[in-house]
């Protein structure tokens, strides 16, 4: 299994498997820099709606202060849409699929069906590899201690029952995202923030209402 990320430590290198724009590079040879990975799928429009927006405007307004912004799709849902070929279809033609093109239709935020701005940093595919191995007891447990914290307090009978959820749970994921899952992130949108150092300062789902203020920090460190 990969290195699971932590706040406070080194970030561990992104495990990806496609650039569609930009040069090719990792967070080893990103030093120096303070680093926003825009974490997204191509089928969330919440990430097209506020996310990928927010991103633009900091690449704007912070790149030539020592920010690098990557976008980077991932898939942990909806296998068939959250694609290589869709992101290119995103990147090349600022084509939008499936839910995020129903929901920004509706917000009339596109033009002749599709995004009226371009993406201008650089954007990369998670990898996305099909398991091949069964479960192992390391990986319930690791996934018991991620997502739930009450567990210790259950009796024998309920950590059973609870092991065993997990366990259908994690066989039913055909595919596994392995830089969100390196990540332990929680779904899309996501902020992954990585100071000069390197150094992980943050990981956040969802609304991250912090972030400007946060990049400010780190890039005046």
């Amino acid at each position: 299994m990969n290195q699971i990320a932590k706040i406070g430590i080194q970030a561990p290198q992104l495990q990806l498997s496609k650039w569609v724009q930009g040069t090719p590079t990792n967070l080893d040879q990103l030093l120096g820099s303070v680093v926003l990975i825009t974490v997204f799928q191509v089928n969330c429009p919440g990430c097209f709606l506020y996310s990928l927006p927010q991103a633009i405007d900091l690449h704007q307004r912070y790149f030539s202060k020592g920010l690098t912004v990557i976008g980077m799709a991932t898939a942990f849902e909806d296998f068939d849409k959250n694609t290589l070929d869709n992101l290119k279809s995103l990147v090349k033609q600022n084509k939008v699929i499936g839910e995020t093109l129903r929901v920004l239709e509706e917000n009339k935020q596109l033009t002749e069906g599709r995004l009226p701005y371009l993406i201008p940093f650089p954007m990369v595919m998670d990898r996305i590899t099909k398991r091949q191995k069964a479960i192992t007891d390391n990986e319930i447990a690791t996934f018991i201690k991620q997502h739930i914290s009450d567990y210790i307090d259950h009796n024998v009978q309920q950590k059973k029952h609870i092991q065993q959820q997990v366990l259908n749970y994690l066989q039913s994921r055909l595919y596994i995202a392995e830089t969100f899952t390196s990540y332990a992130l929680q779904g899309t949108p996501s902020y992954i923030v990585i100071d000069k150092k390197g150094v992980l300062k943050a990981c956040e789902f969802g609304r991250f209402t912090d972030l400007e203020w946060l990049i400010n920090i780190l890039i005046h460190e």
